[in-house]
């Protein structure tokens, strides 16, 4: 039995070789193979209460975690307790099919993906059981997230110390799994530090729990243990950071023989965990973070060191190779910095021993910060370094694999010299950052795994890495574990004969090798399973260019290396993604998710049938576009581009869905409307609710959602008339500078008075407003092909650009600058158009030259002086404003106009078509309820709310009876005397 489930713990390095199929043992036909699953799910659905899901979609799901690894499980199963997992076990006992346990699959070493049966605890075994503030302690479920437990402790003025930069989707399970650490362990330890017991269950259904003085020992695991101890006590390093192999020293008699703290960091290889007690710390009333900079990474980590007696409470390095622009970010003066945060009982406390630490510091220059909001952007930038590693500054690809060696903090300033060296001798690349008080680093290189040249260059390394490490007196593992990536050479390490003991101790837990095989004992290759293999070695056919990635889908579908930041279930600040994610709970409706979803299908071994997958359509169906992964994802991965280029493929030569047609098409209807002149006709019938229902039905419409009322005079026309009255002389005098204002659908069709706000205030400014050029009525005016883009009608949208370019040309010849009002548009035109129309230089001049209402007001009008409004305002900064635009501008404006007040985050949920469309109803609401209807709500009388976009202030309108407004329309209104004169500019919804 553990000789059959080892063969399946290796199944794909086993297909290489031999041509077989993922989880196929030798000898098996594939069919034999489906049916063998088959009939586990159906005996695995009948033991238990929690999901059992056997299907590609979910398979394929689970298939990576966020390392270079790639195994194909056999199915998931969502256990709903410790009866559940219990059954589970005994099912795939019975069948010899390993099991892996996972939690928020963000394990860098490839401990979270297998082969048989996966168990996914952040569905249902997610709850925080007790929390004892006087005791300091907490009891949880492997999978609750960490920071669940730290927003639970914080009122009590505690906290869990450990805490890695994934602390928003983490599990406490993975975390004691894996023995996680974090930023905090110079003064709080590592997870095994803050155990104090743990529930498992063998695999062979043996209920253990685990603590101090051999508690919860299995049978055998004690006479190991002291027939080993000299080699106990002399085979492991003496350093903060060590986390490779089995802790079994913890097991010694000086060391109060701790059965839970030798578990921790068995990576899932020894019991599943299904309860946990930890202690939690006082946290710090007050904190303060100095920031030091210096020449170097090296003369930062030599620093490093001498900063620990202070007391503080980080120690964290990083250089400058990972930040763009330090200046913008706020950073001091140097290659390389420390950040080292203290505490104290007060405010002055805490900077005064920040102070004395920056005075010690022998750097560039110095920066101390007291303001939490000012912490938190500057530990943002720490946090998302295991994303943004993963690019090197041309744009090259780099990975994990050796992510967190540790050495004596003593030592890290000459290791991480010939780490350098090391690097250059293999011509690879990497920018260390880390954990430098603890003498761990974090590094992702730029291995070639795609070339069998580059994959022996990375095993070379590994091997080359491994002494290096081991010479400094270091452990392979700081903080993530061996998994497969470092496992095989423990050896190097510990020697033949203590690793010899581990296998033991494995076989004392687990005697038929069902947990996890091939992690950590008897390890698979760390050149196997490269998940980069199974995709395909020639550029996919696509629609966009992919400029970043080489005009290569595949390359672009690879950014996502799973750090799984979208997984976050609480949106913090400005930050949008994943709105559908949050809504749901469902991993295929992360940007991870969708983007694994993807890479199967490219890869074509779980999900089949390419670009007409059922699987990726339906993951990719909740997909609001909203655009947010393009600028919160770490690595910018763009899920609405690859959503859109799926859609254009699946439905190449077939029927599409309704909505496509109707709302995907809607500049087209409404050019109709405009030239027939029957909007009070098509308003009239709307009303009608008989024939509202009827058309919301054929159209795909949900029928909940009221059909927006369409403008009796568009926006052009108005300024035609407009223009007539004043004898078609331009507006503003000769010589200021000209604006082309963009008349977008929604403006033109749906919102006039945006338009005409816009041209009071730009006119008041001081700029000579012009329109885009117009063609044939018939043909219709310019047009960013948004709604064309967003529903993948990519062969229309390209027209209808291209003829947008053809009447764009006298604006681009004499460089005049494009405003756009409507913040999807303006994104549309920056960003979707010279992807899709890469191959014509023009598209790249009018993405340029498209600036935002506030950009036009403050790099063409810039000493103009706004009217003063003295009032606070609410709303929602659009996603799209912050994912591709940015807020700079309006937030400058705003201020100037006396408007204050933050705007709040994440996506309103409409998102143009997506809120509108049937089956979108309960995300849509769920997205607006998350944090822009609380926020319009609570504010006081008053307030201005704000929303740029038409889809916001619809679903405002619609979902809360608040009509949002422009800032165009807020400053116009002022301008023109106060809200008597708002009747005008504001007639929205005529």
């Amino acid at each position: 039995m553990a000789r059959r489930a080892t063969e399946r713990a290796t199944g794909q390095a086993m297909e290489r070789a031999t041509g077989q199929a993922p989880g196929q043992a030798p000898g098996q036909a594939p069919g034999q193979v489906r049916e063998e699953a088959a009939e586990l799910a159906a005996r695995l659905r009948a033991a238990v209460r929690g999901e059992v899901r056997f299907d590609a979609g979910s398979r394929a799901l689970t298939t990576m975690d966020a390392s270079n690894y790639r195994r194909v499980p056999l199915g998931v199963v969502a256990p709903r307790d410790a009866d559940d997992v219990a059954a589970v076990l005994e099912v795939c006992r019975a069948h010899g099919v390993p099991v892996v346990p996972r939690g928020g699959g963000t394990s860098i070493a490839g401990q979270a993906t297998g082969t048989g049966v996966v168990l996914d605890f952040t569905r249902h075994m997610n709850r925080l059981l007790a929390l004892d503030p006087a005791a300091r302690t907490a009891v949880v479920q492997p999978g609750l997230v960490l920071d669940r437990l730290q927003e639970a402790a914080a009122p009590h003025g505690l906290r869990f110390g450990p805490d890695p930069s994934t602390h928003s989707r983490c599990t406490l399970g993975g975390m004691i799994g894996n023995n996680s650490c974090g930023s905090h362990s110079v003064a709080w330890g590592t997870t095994a530090d803050s155990v104090r017991e743990l529930h498992v269950l063998t695999a062979r259904g043996e209920r253990l729990r685990l603590g101090r003085g051999w508690a919860g020992a299995p049978a055998g695991l004690r006479e190991l243990a002291e027939g080993e101890l000299a080699r106990l006590r002399t085979g492991f390093p003496d350093l903060p950071r060590r986390i490779s192999g089995y802790a079994l020293d913890a097991l010694l008699p000086e060391r109060g023989a701790d059965v839970a703290r030798s578990w921790c960091g068995s990576e899932g290889t020894l019991a599943v965990l299904t309860e946990a007690v930890v202690t939690l710390v006082e946290a710090p009333p007050a904190r303060a973070l100095a920031v030091l900079g210096h020449a170097d990474e090296s003369a930062a980590a030599e620093a490093a060191a001498g900063l620990l007696p202070f007391g503080p409470l980080t120690v964290e390095g990083m250089a400058r190779d990972l930040v763009r622009d330090p200046a913008a970010a706020g950073l001091p003066r140097g290659g390389a910095w420390l950040f080292v945060e203290t505490g104290g009982a007060s405010g002055a406390e805490a900077r005064a021993r920040a102070e004395a630490i920056a005075r010690a510091a022998d750097g560039t220059a110095t920066l101390v910060v007291t303001d939490p909001a000012a912490q938190r952007a500057l530990w943002r930038i720490r946090e998302d370094a295991a994303g943004t590693a993963t690019r090197m500054r041309d744009g090259s690809e780099a990975w994990p694999g050796w992510e967190d060696c540790a050495v004596p903090p003593a030592r890290l300033g000459p290791y991480l010299r010939e780490f350098r060296s090391l690097l250059a001798a293999h011509g690879l690349r990497g920018t260390p950052y880390g954990h430098f008080g603890d003498g761990c680093i974090h590094v992702r290189i730029d291995f070639d795994l795609v070339t069998a040249a580059g994959v022996a260059r990375f095993r070379r390394f590994s091997e080359e890495l491994a002494a290096l490490v081991v010479a400094h007196g270091g452990s392979l593992s700081g903080e993530h574990g061996d998994g497969q990536a470092r496992a095989e050479l423990l050896p190097v390490m510990y020697g033949p004969e203590l690793v010899g003991v581990f296998e033991r101790a494995k076989a004392v837990w687990d005697p038929d090798d069902l947990l996890n095989p091939g992690i950590l004992v008897r390890p698979a290759p760390l050149d196997a399973d490269l998940r980069f293999s199974v995709l395909p070695r020639r550029p996919v056919d696509v629609a966009f260019g992919y400029p970043a990635d080489g005009g290569d889908f595949a390359a672009a579908v690879r950014r996502c290396v799973g750090v799984a930041k979208c997984r976050t279930t609480t949106a913090a600040g400005p930050a949008v993604m994943c709105p559908s994610f949050r809504a749901t709970g469902e991993e295929a409706h992360s940007t991870r998710g969708r983007a694994r979803l993807l890479h199967e299908m490219l890869a074509g071994e779980v999900v089949t049938d390419g670009w007409r997958s059922t699987e990726v359509r339906d993951a990719l169906d909740l997909c609001l576009a909203c655009k947010g992964c393009r600028s919160d994802c770490p690595v910018g991965v763009d899920m609405a581009t690859y959503k859109a280029e799926f859609l254009h493929h699946h439905y190449a030569g077939r029927r599409r869905p309704a909505a496509h047609y109707a709302l995907g098409r809607l500049p087209r209807w409404l050019r109709l409307v405009a030239l027939t002149r029957t909007a009070r006709l098509v308003n009239t019938l709307a009303s009608v609710g008989f024939l509202a229902r009827a058309a919301k039905r054929l159209a795909g419409i949900s029928p909940g959602r009221e059909i927006p009322r369409l403008a009796r005079e568009t926006f052009s026309g108005w300024w035609a008339r407009r223009t007539a009255v004043s004898g078609g002389r331009r507006t503003g005098a000769p010589g200021v500078p000209s604006v082309v204002l963009w008349p977008d659908t929604f403006t033109e069709h749906l919102a006039p008075g945006v338009g005409r706000a816009a041209v009071t205030v730009l006119e008041a400014a001081g700029l000579r407003v012009t329109l885009p050029p117009a063609g044939p009525p018939r043909r219709g005016r310019v047009c960013c092909g948004l709604t064309y883009v967003s529903t993948g009608q990519l062969g229309q949208a390209r027209a209808t650009l291209r003829r947008t370019l053809d009447l764009m040309a006298p604006v681009l010849r004499d460089e005049v600058p494009v405003v756009v009002l409507e913040p999807s548009c303006a994104a549309a035109l920056r960003a979707d158009l010279p992807e899709l129309l890469h191959d014509d230089p023009r598209a790249a001049r009018l993405a340029a030259a498209v600036v935002t209402f506030a950009e036009a007001l403050e790099r063409h009008a810039p000493g103009w002086v706004p009217p003063t409004l003295d009032r606070p305002v609410t709303g929602q900064t659009h996603c799209h404003q912050h994912a591709v635009l940015g807020d700079t501008a309006d937030r400058a404006l705003r201020a100037a106009a006396g408007l204050t007040g933050e705007l709040s985050g994440g996506c309103c949920g409409l998102a143009g078509n997506f809120g509108f469309e049937r089956g979108h109803e309960e995300v849509s609401a769920a997205c607006a309820e998350e944090q822009l209807l609380p926020a319009v709500r609570e504010a006081a009388d008053g307030t201005v709310v704000l929303a740029d976009g038409f889809s916001c202030r619809t679903q405002l309108e619609q979902l809360a009876g608040v009509r949002g407004r422009h800032l165009a329309e807020v400053l116009a209104e002022a301008l023109e005397g106060g809200p008597g004169a708002s009747r005008t500019a504001d007639s929205q919804l005529p």
